[in-house]
């Protein structure tokens, strides 16, 4: 071994060391929140859900501008309207992130009308709820190109000018089932799994640009009626999340540039937990919670 790479080898523990106190430092003593007055927010699957509170949260925040997209006009109407009432501008476009076609040409009509998207938000998505023999095909590559392949297609779109304006975050709204899945919405579980490796990914390949963040955000079930009548065995023990709270926190995540965001904090425990118990262990965690039979009642929106 030459000076060199035991240098490295000997000098990566102190480093470590010193990014993992930052970290600490940086929890206890939040640093200057980014100033959303310049920053042009788009969001997928912005009229309903997660993504309309995350709307309201932007321009409660200060964003200059919003742009909502989805497949649904009428909500998405509905919360433009809501946000603009709110004294932000506001707009929204017809698009179905799946599309790739529609995305690019979607995304040349936001430019030309609306100007720069400088934080992209991808927050769109669809789960069925049924295991894998009763799910359709058609169904299951709609859950792929939905919520893992329109990140692809929208990333394409935006990333590229903000990384020429040195100017920009994207955002990915993901799912502790990404790393924890269930049975019967093996789906989404999929999708989302391949959603945080690209975001994963993404994070990296962004280090060394300047000006570009990424955050990505893994929520616990959320109480939307996009998994409406999915039901855990301790409901008080485990509480659903209110899609209010995923917003601040996300907003806030991208204010401070957080990376990654896990709500509650309690799922840090579930990620340690899986990394080292055997899976005979796991499969007691998942009986005791309800895991096994929480889509059993299932009758949400896909």
């Amino acid at each position: 071994m030459d000076l060199r790479t035991l240098g490295c080898v000997l000098l990566l523990p102190l480093q470590l060391l010193y990014h993992t106190l930052r970290a600490g430092v940086r929890l206890l003593l939040p640093g200057r929140r980014r100033d959303l007055s310049g920053d042009v927010v788009l969001i997928t699957g912005g009229g309903r859900g997660i993504g309309r509170h995350l709307a309201k949260e932007f321009s409660q925040s200060g964003a200059k501008k919003l742009i909502l997209w989805g497949r649904t006009e009428k909500c998405l109407k509905e919360a433009c309207e809501e946000i603009n009432h709110m004294g932000t501008e506001c707009h929204y476009f017809v698009c179905d992130v799946a599309n790739r076609e529609e995305v690019y040409k979607q995304a040349k009509v936001v430019r030309e009308k609306v100007g720069d998207v400088t934080i992209l938000v991808n927050n769109a998505a669809v789960v069925h709820g049924k295991s894998l023999m009763d799910s359709e095909d058609d169904a299951l590559l709609k859950s792929q190109h939905v919520n893992t392949m329109g990140q692809f297609w929208t990333t394409k779109a935006f990333l590229p000018r903000m990384l020429e304006l040195q100017k920009g975050h994207m955002v990915c709204v993901n799912s502790i089932l990404s790393l924890s899945p269930i049975p019967g919405a093996i789906d989404y579980c999929t999708s989302k799994a391949s959603s945080l490796a690209f975001m994963e990914s993404l994070t990296l390949g962004l280090l060394d640009c300047p000006g570009v963040g990424c955050t990505t955000v893994l929520p616990f079930h959320t109480n939307t009626e996009m998994f409406q009548g999915m039901r855990v065995r301790f409901p008080k023990l485990f509480p659903p999340l209110r899609p209010e709270v995923v917003a601040q926190r996300t907003v806030d995540a991208v204010r401070t540039n957080t990376a990654f965001v896990y709500l509650p904090w309690s799922m840090h425990a579930l990620v340690f937990l899986k990394s080292i118990l055997p899976q005979s262990a796991l499969a007691e965690i998942h009986r005791f919670s309800g895991t096994y039979t929480c889509m059993n009642t299932f009758k949400g929106r896909t």
